[in-house]
């Protein structure tokens, strides 16, 4: 059912998501991809091939998890992770001892605030992260989720793939919690990237759900005009 639901959306989503952090993802190969596991014609690079590939995957295990109502978890959130960056890990990071679904081992800062929690306390960052969004109204879903999201990207707790892993994330929380998921759409990072550095300036979360909120009604405005 959700998968029926989700149909095309999915495929909205993963495309801005990857392009987001790869501006080689173009919106005819993924589709390629996800409805048919194959693309044509293609002459890009084989990592942006992969993190397509791993779109597709880590969507299908999204959907497994919701069948069987998985809490999100910290298992749940390595494993999105690591289907998300499996055979994209650059020879830096994996001569560094880091691998796809375990937590960062160096530091990785990003942002102009050069956010990213010190290796040794991302669990423990992670393990209180989840247990404050662990129970909540339903009708607060979007509030937790945006939560969520600001504080895991302020975490930073992968040495790779925290944009796409969060953004995916959140939205398992967003449908387990019967709410619609969200695109983020590529054409508006400079204000997603706003709203997240509001967080990690004053922890004012107010710019993200406002976020969340508009690219929630595109998202669903340009899925029924593509399903009409």
């Amino acid at each position: 059912m959700l998968a029926q639901t989700l149909n095309g959306q999915s495929i909205a989503f993963a495309y801005h998501s990857g392009k987001i952090e790869n501006e080689n993802i173009t919106y005819h190969d993924t589709r390629e991809i996800f409805e048919r596991d194959a693309v044509s014609g293609y002459t890009g690079d084989l990592r942006t091939l992969f993190e397509i590939r791993n779109a597709k995957e880590a969507y299908e295990s999204f959907l497994n998890a919701f069948d069987e109502r998985l809490p999100l978890d910290e298992a749940l959130v390595c494993r999105f992770q690591k289907l998300l960056t499996r055979n994209t890990c650059d020879a830096r990071r994996w001569q560094l001892g880091e691998r796809p679904g375990t937590y960062k081992l160096h530091d990785y800062v990003t942002g102009r605030q050069e956010i990213g929690a010190p290796p040794p306390d991302v669990e423990e960052e992670m393990q209180e992260l989840l247990a404050d969004i662990a129970d909540f109204p339903a009708e607060k879903a979007l509030t937790a989720a945006a939560f969520f999201h600001a504080k895991f990207e302020n975490i930073h707790p992968f040495a790779d793939g925290n944009g796409r892993t969060g953004r995916l994330a959140m939205n398992y929380l967003l449908v387990l919690h019967g709410h619609p998921p969200v695109t983020v759409f590529e054409e508006d990072r400079r204000g997603y990237y706003d709203a997240l550095e509001a967080w990690d300036l004053s922890q004012d979360l107010q710019p993200l759900i406002g976020f969340l909120q508009a690219e929630t009604v595109k998202t669903w405005i340009k899925h029924v005009k593509t399903a009409e």
